[in-house]
């Protein structure tokens, strides 16, 4: 029982670490998970007590609400031409900074908003670092429910290893995205993550997949039970 308490001290660390980018007057974007609410908690307790006043957007409905009830302007992601920063958490986070997003199944929208982000900053635990990606996390990927068998025909062609549907935890069925979509988990018995965020986003019916490769953050902020530690290309 201690393990999840210390990861999430530790995930408080780096997002109070990552909320010190933000600056008053600010167009900010907002992840989505467990790291992303801290952050979005915190982006709140400043601007009640500091007077911060930024415009944000938001990667999912559950950080509208998370932002909305800490009293944050909330405007569509389709009304800015840019953002000055993003922050979101991320899977999985390999030396090179590439990522593997997506266990919230907001993927999509995240890698459109970090794309319109100037310095898009990750936030993880210490726990979410490897040496390669797929190392324990599969690739997520937002499927038109249409197009299921044909998406995994191609997976096979490209030698996924194991290739799931995700399944809802709290209603029969799988899980449906915030666009009306379904989720697959594939394993690949190797990643290299430019070349496999754009051939996946290839296949016909793939909505987005959650390699972010294209989209690397300008840093990765790991909280540790020692403190903070920046990563940085």
């Amino acid at each position: 029982m201690r393990q999840p308490d210390a990861n999430k001290e530790s995930k408080r660390l780096a997002a109070l670490e990552a909320v010190r980018h933000v600056q008053d007057g600010m167009a900010v974007g907002l992840g989505t998970g467990s790291t992303a609410a801290l952050v979005i908690e915190e982006l709140g307790r400043l601007q009640n007590t500091e007077s911060m006043n930024c415009d944000y957007c938001v990667t999912s409905y559950q950080s509208m609400q998370l932002a909305l009830q800490a009293g944050l302007k909330v405007f569509p992601v389709e009304t800015f031409d840019s953002l000055d920063i993003s922050i979101d958490g991320a899977d999985e986070v390999d030396p090179a900074l590439n990522l593997i997003k997506g266990g919230g199944a907001a993927h999509t929208l995240e890698k459109i908003v970090h794309t319109l982000s100037t310095s898009f900053i990750c936030v993880v635990d210490g726990s979410k670092l490897v040496s390669q990606l797929g190392e324990r996390t599969p690739v997520p990927l937002e499927v038109l429910p249409q197009a299921i068998n044909v998406v995994r025909h191609e997976l096979d062609r490209l030698g996924a290893r194991e290739v799931s549907l995700r399944m809802a935890l709290r209603k029969d069925g799988p899980v449906i995205t915030d666009h009306g979509n379904f989720v697959l988990d594939v394993k690949f018995e190797s990643i290299h993550p430019e070349g496999m965020e754009k051939e996946l986003n290839s296949i016909s019916g793939v909505v987005e997949n959650g390699i972010f490769a294209r989209c690397r953050p300008v840093e990765v902020i790991v909280g540790e039970s020692s403190g903070v530690r920046t990563l940085k290309p």
